[in-house]
């Protein structure tokens, strides 16, 4: 019997569920997958490109920079040139400042986008605030579209600021500056999201964030804001960086939420290394997901980190060469297969762990360490099948995979094969 993903529940905050185009946030849904362009919107064809690019990497709601009259008039084009390629992925347009205006003027873009996301904090100032936060959400309302009120530590309405300090200098026990600071976010967002509602916006219309780009100052702001609404809840943390340093904070910050049952939908803001693609940041969000067992996108690849026992880096090309072909395999395998997104697969290096964690996956494979015999038993759903021996073992173990995919998975509309 082979050892799947633990199937313990995490208990999820219960969340008004938002229908974002065709993808539901919050409710009884599954946690959603975002990303955001980093093209100039204006652009259509690139724009497109990318949209379509971070969506066939799994993407299930793309994000665009809408700042100017030209990238405005430009998004109708995008959802047109994506409609043709046959990329449903829902467009959620990026406003600050000016998206009262932009909306307005472009009747055709508050028409194709699916969502639009503001900022309290600049979405207009002074006298001059609620006026274009009204704006926003009327032509929300006259458009039928859904909402996120994202607040942002790092453009806070310094009005509202100001009166907390002004409030918590005369507490008995002043909070310290962090608490402050946390509670003018949180504010921002739920009183933002009050006056939406207030205007004519409901809850199962409304998604809120407050973001942060510090890993402990996120865990308790969304531990806060989680408990005091039910709105559908944006995890991300902003501006995490680039590389590992950008994985690791991402992870270790939304890991905490997500097992205490937190967020609806995630982004993971990485800066991309120079000439990266931009889907990393898909395929970094779809792992946390499934590496805790919440959802499950694509088949992973279980490998021993090597050890003196491994001097050859034959099982290191092998595991890269399979994660890479599973991914490559999964647009066709989704459309063709039920269930192969929960297939597991261990590539060993020598025979300490390698017969025993092999055996733990659907299939593995043992190669042969330092000394060992030159062969490589390979363990479909626990049992030793077959040994793969020469020098096409990394092809003849690719076969294997793609065997098992079609005789085990049950294709789409037809019945279990046996």
């Amino acid at each position: 019997m082979s050892v799947s993903q633990s199937s313990t529940a995490v208990p999820r905050r219960r969340a008004v569920g938002v229908r974002i185009g065709g993808v539901l946030v919050g409710g009884e849904a599954p946690i959603v997958v975002q990303s955001m362009t980093n093209t100039d919107t204006a652009d259509v064809a690139a724009t497109a490109r990318q949209v379509a690019e971070l969506a066939r990497a799994g993407s299930e709601l793309v994000r665009v920079t809408v700042n100017t009259p030209e990238a405005a008039a430009a998004v109708p084009r995008i959802r047109e040139r994506l409609d043709r390629m046959g990329v449903s992925v829902p467009l959620i347009g990026d406003f600050h400042y000016n998206g009262h205006q932009l909306l307005a003027q472009e009747p055709a873009c508050a028409e194709a986008l699916a969502k639009y996301r503001i900022n309290p904090g600049n979405v207009g100032f002074g006298r001059k605030k609620d006026a274009q936060f009204a704006a926003i959400i009327d032509l929300a309302l006259r458009y039928a579209k859904p909402v996120r009120i994202g607040a942002n530590w790092g453009s806070l309405d310094q009005a509202m600021v100001a009166a907390l300090m002004d409030e918590n200098h005369a507490r008995a026990e002043p909070w310290d500056a962090a608490r402050v600071a946390r509670e003018a976010l949180i504010r921002s967002a739920l009183e933002s999201a009050a006056r939406a509602e207030e205007l004519g916006l409901t809850r199962d219309r409304i998604v809120l964030s407050c973001k942060v780009s510090g890993v402990q100052e996120l865990i308790a702001v969304y531990r806060d804001l989680g408990a005091r609404c039910d709105y559908a809840l944006h995890l991300g943390l902003t501006e995490a960086g680039m590389g590992s340093k950008g994985i690791v904070a991402s992870a270790a910050a939304l890991a905490v939420l997500l097992q205490e049952g937190i967020g609806d939908t995630i982004r993971i803001s990485l800066t991309p290394e120079p000439g990266e693609s931009r889907t990393r940041e898909v395929v970094v969000a779809q792992e946390l997901l499934q590496t805790m067992g919440l959802r499950a996108f694509a088949p992973l690849v279980t490998a021993c980190p090597g050890c003196g026992r491994t001097t050859s880096t034959f099982f290191q090309e092998l595991a890269k060469t399979v994660q890479e072909h599973v991914r490559a395999k999964m647009p066709e395998w989704r459309i063709k297969y039920d269930g192969v997104e929960n297939l597991t697969l261990a590539v060993m290096g020598c025979v300490v762990n390698g017969p025993g964690e092999s055996k733990h996956a659907n299939i593995g494979i043992s190669l042969p360490g330092t000394g060992e015999a030159p062969a490589a038993p390979v363990f479909i759903d626990g049992v030793k099948t077959v040994t793969l021996r020469g020098e096409h073992i990394a092809r003849d173990f690719l076969g294997v995979i793609d065997d098992y995919v079609a005789r085990r998975y049950r294709a789409r509309g037809a019945e279990h094969m046996p």
